[in-house]
C-alpha cells in the first residue's frame, strides 16, 4: 500500500532526494519548504501526488497548520521526515549566543514542533514512522562544529526518549545519521566571525574535507524507502560510508577511558575499587 509522507526541508539536498524517491514509486508527499517556488518542478512532474506547503519550522503555529492541512488533504500520515536544518561553522569561542539559539531553534525545536503536531494523528491511526535526520555529527563531535553537533546530539537524545514513549501507540522512530553527501550543506552553513587564532585549524579541517567519500543523495533516497518499509526498523542507522568505521573507534576510545577511570567513578560514589585478584 502506498504511503503518505510529510517531509520538511524538501527543496534541495537530501530532503529533495527523499521526496523524489517516495514519489517515484507512487507514494504521496506533503513537501514543505520556506519558498514553495522551489517545489514547482516536483508538482509539474508528479501533479496531485505532491502537496507543496510553505513552512519555516521555527514557526510553531505554521507547523501545526501544515500538518493539519496535509492530514486533511491526504486522509492520513504514514511517514514524518524531519529533515529541515542547516549547519553552523565556528569554534565554540567564536559562536554568538544568537547563532547557537537559531541553530537549536531549527535543528532541535523544529523537529519537536513537527513531532508534537503529528503525533495526535499517528496515535489515532495506531501507526506511523517518524524519521529524524541527524548526522554522524550527532554521535561524534568535530572541531569547528560545536554548535551544529550540539543541535544534533540533543536531537538524538530527544528521539531516543520519544521512541520509547510512542512504541505502545504503534509509532516507530528512526534517527538517520548521514555522512557527507553531494549537497550544498557545507557551502550553505552559517559561519561565525572568524578569530585568526583558529585559522590553522580551519585550514586543516578544509584539507581533510577534500578526502571525504561523498555520497549520492539519490542513493540515500532509495535507502530511506527500504528503511520505512522495514517491519522492525532500527532506532539508529548511518547513511554513507563514514559512520561505522569512525564510530567504532570513537566508542572504543570512550569505553577505554571510562574503564581507565572507573576507580575515580567509584570514589565519587563513596566506594573503593575492588582489590585486584591474585
Amino acid at each position: 500500500m502506498s504511503k503518505v509522507w510529510f517531509v520538511t526541508g524538501s527543496s534541495r539536498g537530501l530532503g529533495r532526494a527523499f521526496v523524489e524517491a517516495a514519489l517515484s514509486r507512487g507514494d504521496r508527499v506533503a513537501a514543505t519548504a520556506r519558498d514553495t517556488d522551489d517545489l514547482a518542478g516536483l508538482v509539474a512532474a508528479h501533479g496531485d501526488a505532491v502537496l507543496p506547503l510553505p513552512l519555516d519550522v521555527t514557526d510553531r503555529a505554521a507547523v501545526h497548520r501544515c500538518v493539519r492541512q496535509a492530514q486533511a488533504h491526504f486522509g492520513r500520515l504514514d511517514v514524518i521526515v524531519n529533515n529541515a536544518g542547516y549547519g553552523l561553522s565556528g569554534a565554540v569561542e567564536e559562536l554568538s549566543e544568537g547563532q547557537l539559539r537559531d541553530q537549536l531553534d531549527t535543528n532541535l525545536f523544529g523537529p519537536l514542533r513537527v513531532v508534537q503536531a503529528a503525533l495526535p494523528h499517528l496515535r489515532r491511526q495506531g501507526s506511523g514512522h517518524i524519521v529524524q535526520v541527524s548526522s554522524v555529527a550527532g554521535v561524534a563531535a568535530f572541531p569547528l562544529g560545536g554548535g551544529y553537533c550540539a543541535s544534533k546530539w540533543a536531537l538524538e537524545g530527544l528521539s531516543e526518549a520519544l521512541a520509547r514513549e510512542v512504541a505502545g501507540f504503534g509509532v516507530k522512530v528512526t534517527v538517520v545519521e548521514p555522512g557527507s553527501y553531494a549537497t550544498d550543506a557545507i557551502a550553505s552553513a552559517v559561519r561565525a566571525d572568524a578569530d585568526p587564532l583558529y585559522d590553522g585549524l580551519r585550514a586543516a579541517f578544509a584539507a581533510d574535507a577534500q578526502s571525504l567519500d561523498v555520497g549520492d543523495p539519490a542513493a540515500a533516497g532509495q535507502a530511506l524507502l527500504r528503511l520505512v518499509d522495514a517491519e522492525n526498523p532500527p532506532l539508529r542507522v548511518f547513511f554513507g560510508t563514514q559512520g561505522n568505521p569512525m564510530l567504532r573507534q570513537v566508542y572504543t576510545d570512550r569505553l577505554k577511558t571510562w574503564a581507565d577511570w572507573e576507580d575515580l567513578s567509584l570514589e565519587a560514589h563513596g566506594r573503593s575499587a575492588p582489590a585486584p585478584t591474585a
